[in-house]
């Protein structure tokens, strides 16, 4: 347990207390007559927990400490913010439910098509496009949350979730792009060795028919 992963664990805590901030709107206080009510917690929850994002991949890299466990854990840990983030908002009637499905669907199937491609020992790697994905979705909860008492930045939000819902999507669709071309690749490799191994005598197709 080092100290990257360390701080995906920690960003994997931050996800129940989200959830319960923003689905109790709870606390609200006041510091020296200013006003610091749930919408201002929750924001600075999912602030902090997208910079331990941001840290632990920079610490893992300048250490030299990627792990398996890292490797596992903080894609989960990324997932369940998002999930935390988006699904009260809904309840709230703060986002439409359609937008959070696209961006979560967008999350798993990437996550079912990254394991798929590992039980065939290929990786994909994340890319400018999901990095972007990443950033717009703290920056539109952030800003969706504040919508709760702050109505003013209603059409602000409304714009960087359209970013996010359109990121999803081309990201979803790089991401399979690169997938089919390496399961493409894999399944041709296995098919030319297959005829090379195959007996003189023996046709292509009699060894696929088996």
């Amino acid at each position: 347990m080092n100290l990257p992963n360390s701080l995906t664990v920690l960003r994997i805590f931050f996800v129940p207390l989200l959830v319960v901030v923003l689905w109790t709107r709870q606390p609200n206080w006041d510091f020296w007559g200013l006003p610091v009510h749930f919408e201002v917690w929750g924001v600075l929850i999912l602030l902090v927990a997208a910079a331990t994002d941001a840290a632990d991949g920079y610490i893992a890299r300048k250490r030299r400490e990627i792990t398996t466990l890292g490797i596992l854990l903080d894609p989960v840990a990324d997932k369940l913010l998002i999930v935390a983030a988006f699904i009260p908002l809904v309840q709230m009637q703060l986002v439409q439910a359609w937008m959070v499905v696209i961006i979560l669907g967008r999350e798993f199937i990437v996550m079912g098509l990254r394991e798929i491609a590992s039980v065939e020992g290929l990786v994909i790697p994340a890319n400018a496009l999901g990095k972007t994905k990443m950033i717009l979705q703290v920056l539109a909860g952030c800003t969706v949350i504040l919508t709760a008492n702050h109505p003013g930045l209603k059409n602000v939000g409304l714009a960087l979730l359209w970013l996010v819902v359109l990121s999803a999507v081309a990201s979803a669709i790089h991401y399979f792009l690169v997938f089919w071309r390496q399961i493409n690749f894999r399944v041709q490799e296995r098919h030319r060795r297959s005829v090379v191994l195959m007996d003189p005598k023996e046709k292509p197709q009699d060894v696929l028919s088996r």
